[in-house]
């Protein structure tokens, strides 16, 4: 009986074998170009990760703040196109979309429109009658906003608003990825 079952499970691999052999590239998923699969031995090579914390490579070129709308992340980028600084953000409910903008007005301090106490506030857009902003608590604090606020806050830690408010002066490029 066992040698049966040997036999039957080899003839079947054999048959599995056979039949991935001869699926067309364009059903079996694993298929490669033939020559990254001759380099590889037959396996594709893995794709190189994404630094997360690396410039989004479509976020144009000179002095910019760079936003993230995905990643919740800002870089402060200099004229050669590195990362001076890059956080973690908290945007509010009302977003600005995808594009180029520039830094339009600056607050120091000022009531944010959830009641919370503010500083170094720089607007850069405007969306539905709605400014759109880099801003930083002034308790430090960066809760989730209320997703039915029409506010259009987007929050930092106070030490990145700092870098934030030194950084991006009025007409700096600000840059709104996906």
């Amino acid at each position: 009986m066992a040698v049966l079952t040997a036999a039957a499970v080899a003839a079947v691999g054999f048959l599995a074998y056979q039949a991935s052999a001869n699926v067309p590239d364009t059903l079996n998923p694993r298929a490669t170009s033939s020559s990254s699969a001759s380099v590889t031995g037959g396996h594709a090579k893995p794709e190189a990760k994404r630094d997360p914390l690396a410039v989004p490579a479509a976020s144009g070129l000179g002095v910019r703040v760079v936003y993230a709308l995905s990643d919740r992340r800002v870089w402060l980028v200099d004229a050669k196109g590195r990362s001076k600084r890059t956080f973690k953000v908290m945007p509010s409910a009302v977003r600005a979309l995808p594009g180029t903008y520039q830094v339009t007005s600056r607050s120091g301090t000022v009531t944010g429109s959830d009641g919370v106490p503010i500083e170094h506030v720089v607007r850069f857009a405007t969306t539905n009658d709605i400014a759109i902003g880099f801003s930083a608590a002034q308790d430090g604090s960066m809760q989730s906003p209320d997703p039915t606020a029409k506010a259009g806050g987007v929050r930092m830690a106070r030490a990145d608003g700092n870098a934030v408010w030194t950084f991006a002066t009025v007409g700096v490029k600000v840059v709104v990825v996906p």
